[in-house]
């Protein structure tokens, strides 16, 4: 390639390769000498820069992409799958619905508000850019030990971060999940989620096409906040990192360009439209014109800033929230300016498309980069790590579970695991969302899964976020089967037909062959649960180095779902409605206690297997399941999961404040397993006494085993077998102990004094 006429920006392009300066900004030796190979000359500061950002890890999925591409992304209901900036499927009646799950866990270690914040911002931003209206948020929070300071301040840090951009913008947040395990003690794991409803032959994507059309930066003025995020993302111990790289969000200016945006789009004159999101302007411009095969020049000098003296270094890399580059067709400027200035945001023409394939940047009157979008993203380096299988399984020399043998025992076991954070109630975290804006919101949080109506139709959605890291560290390939699995069970108990996947894949260090095994194992698992089910991967997010001090969370994948419910009368619940209902455990019936919170509880660490699942059995028991809620024949339904059978009729009869009891049919002399084997595959279904017989034939028509195990009523749970009782107690007080474990823990001086509650 020639020589580039491009004005050197200090330190030269020979003192940035003789100082290493790129190791500052996150390349390795081999990178550099890479990206010095593909451009046939030394690259100057800001081309360094577009390179340190968009070959990063969080950028480039360098050390994921070779994996991902086992994850099966298409089938009938799909309108857009991976490399959008959100995946589209099919609902019927002319509707998509767009969603998408993105971490944003090393800002949120440092500054929780904030990174939090922007992390509900930036996948908004990536739902309406698709021309979606977004409907609602969902989150997948992890956290380590409540006892400790530093946890209750992130945790009520990342909380009010999540409802003070939702609330503002006028989106509920409907659903989510919030794990506590010393495993995240120093990294803890943010992960929003949004949904959005789009009519199909409205869709717009981030293309940056047709030759000439111009360029427009929509929104916020550029700022210096958030530079280099991309890379911090991709580093080591986020808590040695400077605030400066964390992003400040502003939900008043996020609704206005949301609805904007919108506005924008549905006039016809836009040609794509992308988020500036990590890398800010570098990931934009270059991704928009990657997918379109050509080229895009930018004057970089006519992009509004905050600050003075921006350097075009700085404002290539800034991430900045609350904007968009936006490309519309060559004669509707004017109709585009008017839009934005009637919604009062700052808009600014600042390039154009070109067809040469190259990245071009201007800044008063000089070129200061140009470098070819190929090199930059489809050049990335692209690596096959070495991965390490541990000798044994984690868990296998763990002792043996504790066991149960007298009602006293059975009775403080269940009041231990109802009060453990991670199973006890949510309500502390949802009570601050607004969690039904808009009015669409039939099931909210603390049911098995979310649901919303539509619009324009008589369908409604069902949402959910599931994962188990410890399932995950105990057994990779299973534990991303069950993330998968019990996402759709979820769906399926709330009478809906599971759709596809959006996921969060949550990892260590990959550059240690251990966690890459951890990673391919678990892609792997995911990728098997999807094709069993039928529910594709349209979009996704990687976030390695979750790691501090050489130690690596708990390999965690979370799987956000959509599902589909016909008609509103199928709608299920977990509460109890009311006395005398038959209780059916429905799946094989099994005691073991391998992953279980039970198990680890008793020995301090993650025990034995990950639990049972067979995918075959799963699929089975979600057919009949969604078969039931068609004929409505379920008064209550709720999947078998972490505490196992003794917490899921506890939460049924807490939320329904109905009692109920069970009796399994033959006698238990430990009862441990039967009371908290977290074995996959099973459902507790409530029906009505003349419905049993019909829930029944259908059980056996789908091969799922069924066992009448009782019925619900009175103020007690019952749990006994034929020789007696081996628990009772009152539903009052399993509601204390769920509710108040969570309020208790965070009422310390520490929250109070930093006014995070």
């Amino acid at each position: 390639m020639a020589e580039a006429q491009v004005t050197v920006w200090e330190p030269s392009a020979e003192k940035i390769r003789d100082e290493r300066i790129y190791r500052e900004m996150g390349l390795t030796d081999e990178e550099y000498e890479r990206a010095v190979q593909l451009l046939g000359r030394l690259p100057n500061y800001v081309e360094t820069g577009l390179f340190s950002v968009l070959w990063s890890e969080h950028c480039s999925y360098k050390s994921s992409r070779l994996h991902l591409r086992r994850f099966p992304t298409e089938g009938p209901q799909v309108l857009q799958g991976p490399g959008e900036n959100a995946g589209i499927v099919d609902i019927g009646d002319g509707l998509g619905v767009a969603f998408k799950m993105e971490s944003h866990n090393h800002p949120s270690a440092v500054e929780p508000y904030q990174g939090a914040a922007t992390g509900v911002g930036g996948i908004l931003r990536d739902i309406f850019t698709m021309g979606a209206r977004p409907v609602a948020f969902l989150d997948s929070l992890r956290f380590g030990d409540l006892a400790d300071p530093r946890t209750r301040w992130l945790f009520a840090g990342v909380v009010s971060g999540i409802g003070g951009y939702g609330n503002c913008v006028g989106i509920p947040t409907v659903g989510g999940e919030v794990v506590f395990d010393p495993a995240y003690q120093h990294n803890p794991l943010v992960n929003a989620m949004c949904v959005g409803i789009v009519r199909k032959d409205r869709i717009v994507r981030g293309t940056a096409s047709g030759v000439g059309n111009p360029v427009f930066v929509v929104g916020a003025k550029t700022g210096r906040d958030g530079i280099h995020g991309a890379t911090f993302a991709s580093a080591e111990d986020p808590n040695a990192k400077e605030r400066s790289a964390v992003q400040v969000g502003d939900p008043f200016l996020g609704k206005l360009l949301m609805e904007a945006t919108l506005e924008l789009i549905q006039t016809g004159a836009v040609v794509g439209v992308q988020d500036m999101g990590a890398a800010g302007l570098t990931s934009s411009s270059a991704e928009m014109a990657s997918r379109a095969g050509g080229g895009m020049e930018l004057w970089l000098d006519r992009v509004p800033v905050r600050e003075t003296g921006m350097t075009p270094y700085e404002i290539m890399l800034s991430e900045s929230q609350e904007r968009m580059l936006v490309v519309m067709e060559r004669d509707k400027a004017e109709l585009a300016f008017e839009i934005l200035h009637r919604w009062g945001l700052d808009a600014a023409e600042i390039g154009r498309v070109t067809d040469d394939g190259m990245l071009r940047l201007w800044f008063h009157g000089e070129k200061v980069a140009e470098v070819p979008v190929r090199v930059l993203v489809d050049e990335a380096p692209l690596y096959d790590r070495p991965a390490a299988a541990p000798a044994t399984l984690p868990g296998a020399d763990a002792p043996a579970p504790t066991p149960l043998t007298d009602a006293q025992q059975a009775a403080q076991a269940l009041r231990r695991v109802l009060d453990h954070p991670s199973v006890a109630s949510k309500r502390w975290v949802w009570r601050q969302y607004d969690t039904t804006v808009r009015v669409s919101t039939v099931v909210g949080p603390g049911s098995d899964a979310a649901v919303l109506r539509l619009p324009e139709t008589r369908r409604l959605l069902a949402l959910t976020t599931d994962g188990n890291g410890r399932y995950v560290y105990l057994n990779p390939r299973r534990g991303g089967q069950i993330a998968v699995a019990e996402a759709a069970r979820n769906i399926a108990c709330s009478g809906g037909r599971p759709l596809a996947i959006t996921d969060c894949l949550n990892f260590g260090n990959p550059e240690k062959p251990e966690v890459m095994h951890q990673f391919i194992e678990a892609v792997e698992g995911l990728a098997d649960a999807c094709r069993a089910l039928g529910t594709p991967v349209v979009s996704g997010n990687v976030s390695f180095y979750n790691e501090t001090g050489g130690q690596d969370i708990y390999p965690t994948p979370i799987v956000g779902m959509v599902g589909v419910i016909d008609e509103l009368e199928q709608v299920v619940t977990s509460a109890l409605p009311e006395d005398g209902l038959t209780l059916i455990h429905l799946g094989e019936p099994d005691f073991a206690l391998d992953g279980s919170l039970y198990w680890q509880l008793g020995v301090g660490r993650p025990a034995g297997d990950a639990p049972r699942l067979d995918l075959e059995a799963e699929r089975r028991l979600q057919m009949l399941l969604l078969a039931l809620a068609k004929r409505r024949l379920l008064r209550a339904a709720h999947d078998i999961s972490e505490g196992g059978l003794a917490v899921a009729i506890a939460e049924m009869c807490i939320a329904g404040g109905v009692g109920a009891r069970l009796r399994w049919p033959e006698p238990v002399a430990d009862a441990a397993g039967w009371l908290f084997s977290e074995a996959q595959s099973r459902a507790l279904v409530a029906v009505a006494d003349a419905d049993v017989p019909q829930v029944l034939d259908a059980a056996r028509a789908h091969g799922v085993p069924a066992l009448v195990l009782g019925a619900s009523g009175g103020e007690e749970l019952v749990l006994a077998d034929p020789a007696g009782t081996w628990l009772a107690l009152p539903v009052a007080e399993l509601r204390e102990v769920y509710e108040s474990a969570i309020p208790v823990r965070m009422d310390a001086p520490v929250v109070r004094e930093r006014g995070s509650v």
